[in-house]
Order: C-alpha cells, then sequence, then structure tokens
C-alpha cells in the first residue's frame, strides 16, 4: 500500500521518536532549520526520510519554506508544521496556494515559555519585547490563515485558543509512549545500578529535562541541599544536551558532588533503564506543554514528583498517578521527596496507577493514529479533529 507523502516541517528541533512514527505512516519529507548549539532532530534515526536543511534565520528559514512547499507541491499530499511561528505562517500560506492540508503541531506555549526568559535569565537566550509582540502577532495571523491545529494537551488547546481562533484543534499527544520499551523491569534497582554505574546506597533522582529557561533545575537542586543538611543525601541523574550546563549550576547551588550528568541516551531501552533503576523522576518546570518524561516514567512504575504548571496538571494528579509542588517551591519539593522515599508504598501505588494511565491515553500506536487520521483528512472537507485523553 503506497504511503501518503508528508512535509514536516521543523522550526526549532523535534523529538526522534515523532520523526520515526511519522516515517512509519507517510512518505516522510521534512524541512530543518539548523540550530546553533543544538540538532534538528534530537538524536540519530534508522527510518526512512529526506531531511532537507534550510538558512538558520527564523525569517530566511519561512522563505525557504514556502518556497520549498509552492515548488514540492505535486510530490507532498499533506504539510505538518511545528509550531505557530513563521515557519508555520510560511506553511499556511503555501498551503493555501496549493490546496494542501495543513495542520499546525503544537507541542509547547510559545509565548509562555519565551516569558520564562524575562524572569530566569539564561545564556544566549535573551528577553526582548519586540520579538514576544511579534510572536503574539504571527500566532494570531496563523490562527486566521491556518487550517487546523493538532495540540498535545488541553492546556495547550487554550494556549491556541487564546489567540482568538475559530480554527478547529485536535487533543492528540503525539508521540505518546511506547510501552513496549517503556515498562517496569523484572529486575531490582540494585542490579540496574550495578550495570550502569549508578550508586547503591541511596536513593537516586531522575531528572531528564532540558536546560532551558522554562525548566526548573535550579529548584531540584536547592531541595537536594535541603534535604542533605537534614542527614539525607541522593544522587540527582540528569541526561540532556544542556548536561554541562546542570553540572554549573549544580557547582553554583554546591551539591555537584550529588550529580551524575552526562548526555541525553536515545530514548529506548538506555532511556528505560534510566527510569526503571531511580527511585523518582522528578519534572520540575516553570512553564510545560504536556510533560512526556513524567509520562515515560510512570510507564516504568517510577513514581513521579512534578511542579503544578502547564500540561502536568493533567496527568499527575496528587496523592494518584504521582506527588505534585508549587512552581518554585524547593521545600515543598523536598518535602515530596522525603514523602516519597519515606512512604515507598504510597508512591509505588501512585506508580503503578501511572502506568495505567499511562496505557489508556499516551500509548504511541493509539496517539499516532489519531495523529494519522486528523492530519490525512482531505484538505476540501472539513478537518476531522479526534481527541485522545
Amino acid at each position: 500500500m503506497t504511503k501518503p507523502k508528508l512535509t514536516f516541517v521543523v522550526e526549532s528541533g523535534t523529538d526522534v521518536r515523532l520523526v520515526e512514527g511519522l516515517a512509519e505512516r507517510f512518505e516522510l519529507t521534512i524541512l530543518g532549520r539548523p540550530i546553533s548549539n543544538g540538532v534538528i532532530i534530537s538524536q540519530r534515526s534508522m527510518a526512512s526520510f529526506e531531511l532537507v536543511t534550510g538558512p538558520a534565520s527564523r525569517w530566511q528559514f519561512g522563505r525557504f519554506v514556502r518556497r520549498e512547499l509552492l515548488t514540492r507541491s505535486p510530490r507532498a499530499d499533506l504539510i505538518v508544521v511545528q509550531g505557530y511561528g513563521i515557519a508555520a505562517l510560511a506553511s499556511n500560506l503555501a498551503a493555501r496556494k496549493t490546496g494542501k492540508r495543513c495542520t499546525m503541531l503544537v507541542c509547547s506555549p510559545a509565548e509562555e515559555y519565551y516569558l520564562q526568559r524575562k524572569a530566569h535569565p539564561f545564556p544566549d537566550k535573551p528577553f526582548r519585547r519586540r520579538e514576544l509582540a511579534a510572536l503574539r502577532a504571527i500566532a494570531r495571523i496563523n490562527g486566521k490563515v491556518g487550517q487546523q491545529y493538532c495540540v498535545l494537551s488541553h492546556h495547550l488547546e487554550n494556549t491556541v485558543r487564546a489567540h482568538q481562533t475559530r480554527l478547529p484543534v485536535g487533543v492528540i499527544p503525539v508521540y505518546g509512549v511506547d510501552t513496549s520499551r517503556f515498562h517496569p523491569s523484572s529486575e531490582g534497582k540494585r542490579v540496574l545500578r550495578e550495570r550502569v554505574g549508578l550508586p547503591l546506597e541511596e536513593p537516586v533522582l531522575f531528572f531528564s529535562s532540558r536546560v532551558a529557561p522554562e525548566k526548573d533545575g535550579e529548584a531540584l537542586l536547592k531541595a537536594v541541599l535541603m534535604l542533605r543538611q537534614f542527614g539525607r543525601r541522593m544522587t540527582v541523574l540528569h541526561r540532556s544536551g544542556g548536561h554541562l550546563d546542570f553540572m554549573r549550576l549544580a557547582r553554583e547551588v554546591g551539591v555537584a558532588d550529588q550529580v551524575i550528568a552526562t548526555d541525553a541516551v536515545p530514548p529506548g531501552e538506555d532511556l528505560a533503564r534510566d527510569y526503571q533503576a531511580s527511585d523518582i523522576c522528578v519534572q520540575a518546570s516553570r512553564a510545560e506543554g504536556l510533560g512526556f518524561s513524567a509520562l515515560e516514567a510512570l510507564a516504568c512504575e517510577t513514581p513521579v514528583i512534578a511542579s503544578l504548571t502547564g500540561g502536568l496538571k493533567e496527568t499527575i494528579v496528587n496523592g494518584v498517578t504521582g506527588f505534585t509542588y508549587p512552581v518554585g517551591d524547593s521545600r515543598a519539593l523536598a518535602d515530596c521527596i522525603a514523602y516519597n522515599l519515606d512512604h515507598p508504598q504510597e508512591a509505588m501505588d501512585t506508580a503503578r496507577e501511572g502506568r495505567r494511565m499511562v496505557i489508556e491515553r499516551f500509548e504511541a500506536k493509539t496517539v499516532f493514529d489519531a495523529f494519522q487520521k486528523l492530519v490525512a483528512s482531505d484538505a476540501s472537507a472539513p478537518p476531522v479533529v479526534p481527541s485522545v485523553g
């Protein structure tokens, strides 16, 4: 059976799991913008697709996208574009001209993330009022000239609705969680830790978030310091492309001797092993579109502590599927960590309930099937807007 041809426009980097899910269902071409100190696709992939790299400037990339989509029109049946920025505007305008179906895939609240730059200054990510104003203006224009959105959470649905749009919005948490990869281990944590060189005699907290203004690794590190002052030692395991920055922050807080930080690992057995070997996964965010790390941890039946923000509030219910704390409150986070460690049965009960939730609402095949139905609907017909979760 011939696969439909899909062009995926990536303005700010994407996850390899999304790429592989699309490549399985579509004949995939990616138009990608190179990122300084970053990558277009998070990890190397063995999937079959064409990658076409454009210029690094967002405005120039937008012009490149419009030209490519107009040129490729006879060869592309469908268009999916990341976000609701400049590349999305270029994609929507090209789709109008060619009569193709174009879907804006929204994985993060761009304005909310951008505002974190003001509250939490970050190297190489300055806050500029004119950039925020432009972001908001382009988002509203896309809400008028586009065709449809696919968003990961109801929080993101509210985000795009705030752009004064009347476009259809499908709530589908792509790329979901592959529970055949992310599952409880049949081996004990001690065996897993010995295999990868993690400490055997103290708790391990896993923090997998990237280092960015919207993430809050500082709150976690301060909580670890507070717990140490009460005689409780633990190790923080961190995997991300920003691990050097995380280690620098750990030195500033004064807990570098309690941190193991390395580059990101492939999102398969290696990442699942990290969740399985850890006592707790902490999703410390100042803003969040959905929060896949928490879902992957729960699929492995690893207890989760998450900040009360964004899409995390839809998945981590305090005392049911995990434990929550107010954004930025290191003392409350420290209390949550201590409670989980002192009440392992209660923590495990929430993790098991969390796994049931992930299987029911976030299984990768289910969400990709819904996504395929959304983006592949006939461009001449009203959009089909399934909702998952």
